[in-house]
């Protein structure tokens, strides 16, 4: 796998001064949860559910969840399962083919080593999976669960927790919560890939749905709890894990209150002002606002339900080649006492050890997605990406 991929390689080579690297499922956990990206959801009860997942591969996805919880309904579990099961087995028994980063979302424990056991070999597929409505309590036994099945079968597998509970958006008990979900995943932190905001739940709680016009970071109480969420399982000093974009709900607009949130003179530079208009027809230019906010307030990723939703979350998350330029610069080994240095691009000040453990999420970054050459910005990536 690698993002951008199922772009010609001519094409990467014009837009990219340093190309997204290649991983396996079998990467490094490092690298594998900054490499996320646009995780999409499918329902596991799809009837062709495995064509769906080689042709979603062949467009850019490295990242999906085959959901059995909040996307069926509840009688269809059995059907979901059975379905999971047998598509995943007719997957296995081809050797030409390369797969995403696959997960299941459950809703109990039991379904784990349930799962893995009808899977058989089959199991080999699959990345790990994703636990609903994470707390402490609710948690151990999703996570030990996990840990039991990896032991019974070889098989590496990741958790993905989601971060939904009530109880994580009241105040007056958000804290406590929280430490809980942190000794939770601080116990398995090797098996712990990334944690998953569920922002649609959070909303629900006070029954609220933001619009198309509106990020989560609009929703005050919404923005709360990321805030808390970050400030206390996202650090940078080594303790914190990479934390994932709330889901945009949104894929075609009929009638918008405000203006467009997409300035014209990136897509006039290109002469790409049909795909300005494009974008902001389907609430694009809310959904990448929003994959910038997250970026600034420390979500690396976005959960997805949408193919279209993928290549925007993916053109945003190349390093471009200025912040290439400062991160290496920040690092450099005759810059390990510190001080302050003008960037190369001569318009801002880098402060060597402030900005290092920014440096060093910025370079994994970048060789996750790639380095934009000096001249490409994010409307190339897209128009590249569309034009496939």
């Amino acid at each position: 796998m690698r993002h951008f991929g199922q772009i010609a390689p001519e094409v990467r080579k014009r837009l990219f001064h340093q190309e997204p690297c290649t991983f396996t499922a079998d990467s490094p956990a490092r690298l594998l949860s900054t490499a996320l990206g646009a995780t999409l959801y499918s329902p596991a009860t799809r009837p062709r559910l495995a064509d769906d997942i080689l042709k979603q591969a062949a467009r850019g996805v490295v990242s999906m969840v085959l959901c059995l919880e909040d996307s069926i309904d509840d009688a269809d579990v059995p059907v979901g399962e059975e379905n999971l099961v047998r598509r995943l087995n007719d997957l296995a028994k081809r050797s030409d083919i390369d797969v995403p980063l696959l997960f299941v979302r459950v809703r109990t424990p039991e379904q784990i080593p349930d799962l893995v056991r009808r899977l058989g070999p089959a199991v080999r597929l699959l990345s790990g999976f994703v636990l609903p409505k994470f707390t402490e309590t609710r948690g151990m036994p999703f996570l030990e669960a996990l840990s039991a099945a990896e032991a019974a079968t070889g098989h590496r597998l990741f958790a993905m927790p989601v971060l939904e509970s009530p109880d994580l958006l009241y105040r007056e008990s958000r804290v406590q919560t929280l430490e809980g979900i942190f000794r939770a995943v601080d116990k398995y932190r090797d098996r712990v890939l990334a944690l998953r905001l569920g922002v649609t739940d959070f909303c629900s709680s006070y029954g609220l749905r933001r619009g198309p016009d509106m990020t989560a970071y609009d929703v005050q109480i919404v923005a709360s709890v990321i805030a808390d969420v970050v400030n206390m399982l996202a650090r940078a000093d080594g303790t914190g894990f990479t934390v994932t974009g709330p889901v945009w709900e949104y894929f075609r607009v009929q009638e918008r209150m405000f203006k467009p949130q997409l300035r014209q003179s990136p897509f006039l530079e290109v002469e790409a002002v049909e795909l300005r208009s494009k974008l902001i027809e389907h609430a694009m230019d809310g959904l990448l606002r929003e994959i910038s906010l997250d970026r600034a307030n420390g979500l690396l990723g976005k959960t997805c339900i949408h193919p279209s939703h993928v290549l925007p979350v993916h053109a945003l998350s190349v390093v471009s080649h200025e912040e290439f330029t400062d991160a290496q610069d920040i690092l450099r080994p005759e810059r390990g006492g510190g001080g302050v240095l003008r960037s190369a691009y001569t318009n801002k000040m880098n402060e060597v050890k402030p900005h290092r453990a920014w440096a060093e999420r910025t370079l994994l970054r970048a060789e996750a997605f790639g380095v934009a050459n000096e001249d490409i910005g994010f409307v190339e990536l897209l128009a590249a990406g569309l034009s496939d």
